[in-house]
């Protein structure tokens, strides 16, 4: 038996042809695009990441050390005294400004006892917080803590007045800007500190930064070594 079969010999129009390149093309653009917005998504998100980080380890390291302020202030013992490098109050607050004083013990055997100096600045026209230590006098290199600072602030507790106990009861009466605090009157008990900083742009032709906003962070410190205790 002969079966005569019947093939379609025609080949792909140059219309079908232009269509599916179209179509592939359009499905490229769609992935392509999809890849640009995950990634740039994660470039921001790493940003954010990374700004929230290094304010936050600025913050501790700040909080650590404005915390000690006064630390041992009344040991009559110490072969070094406060006294020695800084009349009392231990503390010297200046707008954006903020120097503490305490001693510091290096362990021995013997031990050994300093009396440190912190610094913490932003200066003007400049975005670096910077922190500088002296021990027992001697200044020691700046240390640049955290980058692209938009602000630093400053606010200071206050109870009562410096050698009037009547004054103090340990608890804040109010909080003013400590560019405005009397250091040789106003009893500071407690300094709240605000930083903003934004990411690093490298290039600022680039605008996938300039969807991230500025991160804020506040701290309160209590200055628990002198709260308690009289001046």
């Amino acid at each position: 038996m002969n079966i005569n079969a019947s093939f379609n010999k025609r080949g792909i129009t140059i219309i079908e042809l232009l269509v599916g390149l179209v179509i592939c093309a359009i499905v490229i653009a769609a992935i392509y695009r999809v890849f640009t917005v995950q990634s740039n998504a994660y470039v921001v998100q790493d940003q954010v990441v990374e700004v929230q980080q290094n304010i936050r380890s600025a913050m501790e390291i700040m909080v650590r050390d404005i915390r000690m302020a006064g630390f041992d202030y009344d040991n009559s013992t110490s072969p070094l005294r406060i006294e020695d490098f800084k009349p009392l109050p231990p503390y010297d607050v200046r707008g954006n400004s903020i120097t503490i004083w305490y001693e510091n013990y290096q362990a021995g055997p013997p031990l050994i006892s300093q009396i440190h100096a912190v610094t913490y600045t932003l200066p003007l026209n400049n975005t670096n917080l910077e922190r500088q230590l002296s021990v027992n006098g001697v200044v020691q290199p700046v240390e640049v803590i955290l980058e692209n600072v938009i602000a630093l602030e400053l606010t200071c507790g206050i109870d009562g007045r410096i050698g009037y106990e009547d004054t103090q009861d340990g608890v804040v009466d109010n909080w003013i800007n400590c560019g405005a605090v009397n250091n040789s009157r106003d009893k500071v008990i407690a300094v709240r500190i605000s930083l903003t900083t934004r990411p690093e742009q490298v290039n600022p032709q680039d605008d996938r930064f300039r969807t991230v906003s500025p991160r804020a962070l506040t701290s309160i410190v209590a200055l628990r070594n002198l709260s308690i205790k009289r001046f």
